[in-house]
């Protein structure tokens, strides 16, 4: 009986230090945040997705050196859902129910967005998805960084049909065959329509992804473009643009006869292609890193040092683009909803998301949109110069507010809040 006493007696005295030291304790040392990162790094979308992992780390790593999140570390963990769509699935659920992540920050096509949703909503976790998209959603546990089609790809189609991006009247619609080239496609149709253009005047083509033999399609470009003054407009993803913009060039179609306007190609997919053909095509995006501003000129320094540091692939080339843009103003608005929130629940941080600003690279302060999830962001069109890089030939004066639910779709008109 005595033993015991002097056993409980002992268990009081710990647990009284325990008490009185509190804080100094070592378990706080290992007490990081993790955050996942969801992107393919093999497979035909590695092109495009890698250079965001990458970016997503840096800014992890500058917010660590500021001291981190609520005073601890943030610790990524990198998954490799290597283009293939329901294993996109499988590794959201093992971030967040397994590994316990804080944040997701991934995905790049449509597709891999909407095998991911289900799990985000079952288990109440956070995406932050930063690549343009066709809209027509509004998720809870999303927030948006890329563009809505009004943000993108609408205001590149008016500039195509305007004097000064040559007056188009005719246009193909290419895509790679899957959810958002088709949905897109579907708003743009309806905006052509809207403008007076005829069902005759637009013609549809898609390509499976990793599709390789452009031949046949650009030489249906050229004859139908005989119709009258044409453009195309690309929703090309993935490593398919390097063979679709060598054939454009083998074909001698130039942008002043043709323009093709992209929205998934940025300075990142041309450093696989000879640009000197398409000198004069262009993009749609709603940052490029040829944009000159002071923010602009500190991001591209950074990534520049961070990828020769970590010996990236082509380091001694390395660039920026929209989505890694947006990637990075993804994680430090977070960051910044978290020190708000003052935790790291998902419903806390949702909310304290509202009104999240960044002055971003773009040149332009950003803002998270206090009902719909998506950032107000500018439209840039570029031109294709010879280095691979982007002459911005008409942008936005101011950020423009998202319409997630295309005002040209019937039924839309009361769906763009949550």
């Amino acid at each position: 009986m005595q033993q015991r006493r002097r056993f409980i007696a002992s268990l009081t005295r710990i647990a009284a230090a325990t008490a009185v030291l509190g804080g100094s304790l070592p378990a706080v040392a290992a007490d990081t945040i993790k955050v996942g990162i969801l992107h393919s790094l093999s497979g035909t979308m590695a092109i495009s997705e890698t250079t965001l992992k990458d970016v997503a780390l840096m800014a992890i790593e500058e917010i660590n050196a500021r001291g981190g999140v609520l005073g601890r570390k943030l610790e990524p963990v990198v998954v490799d859902p290597a283009s293939n769509w329901p294993l996109f699935a499988e590794k959201a659920r093992q971030l967040i129910a397994k590994d316990k992540v804080a944040a997701v920050f991934g995905c790049w096509t449509s597709v891999s967005r909407k095998s991911v949703l289900p799990v985000f909503k079952e288990l109440n976790g956070l995406l932050f998805y930063p690549v343009q998209y066709e809209g027509e959603e509004l998720e809870k546990n999303v927030f948006y960084t890329g563009a809505a089609p009004n943000q993108q790809a609408i205001p590149a189609v008016e500039y195509l049909m305007s004097k000064d991006g040559g007056g188009a009247r005719r246009f193909v619609l290419l895509g790679t065959d899957y959810v958002y080239p088709r949905t897109t496609n579907k708003i743009l149709r309806a905006f052509l329509k809207s403008k007076g253009v005829k069902d005759s005047d637009i013609q549809e083509a898609y390509t499976p992804f990793g599709h390789a033999d452009y031949q046949t399609i650009v030489a249906n470009i050229k004859k139908f473009s005989a119709g009258g003054k044409t453009a195309v407009i690309s929703t090309i993803n993935g490593d398919s643009n390097v063979p679709f913009y060598k054939e454009l060039g083998n074909a001698g179609l130039k942008a002043t006869e043709v323009p093709v306007v992209a929205f998934s190609v940025g300075e990142e997919e041309l450093r696989g292609v000879d640009t000197r053909p398409l000198v004069g095509h262009l993009a749609a995006w709603n940052y490029f890193g040829s944009v000159k501003n002071p923010v602009n000129v500190d991001f591209t320094r950074k990534w520049r040092a961070y990828a020769a540091a970590r010996k990236l692939p082509n380091a001694d080339k390395a660039v920026t683009n929209d989505p890694m843009e947006a990637t990075y103003v993804g994680i430090h608005m977070w960051a910044q909803a978290v020190e708000k929130a003052k935790s790291v629940d998902t419903d806390k941080v949702i909310a304290a998301m509202a009104g999240q600003s960044f002055k971003a690279p773009s040149g332009f302060t950003l803002t998270m949109d206090a009902s719909n999830h998506h950032l107000h962001k500018p439209v840039m069109i570029g031109e294709i110069r010879a280095d691979g890089q982007f002459n911005v030939v008409w942008k936005s004066k101011a950020p423009i507010r998202a319409q997630p639910w295309s005002p040209y779709i019937k039924g839309n008109e009361s769906k763009q809040k949550l």
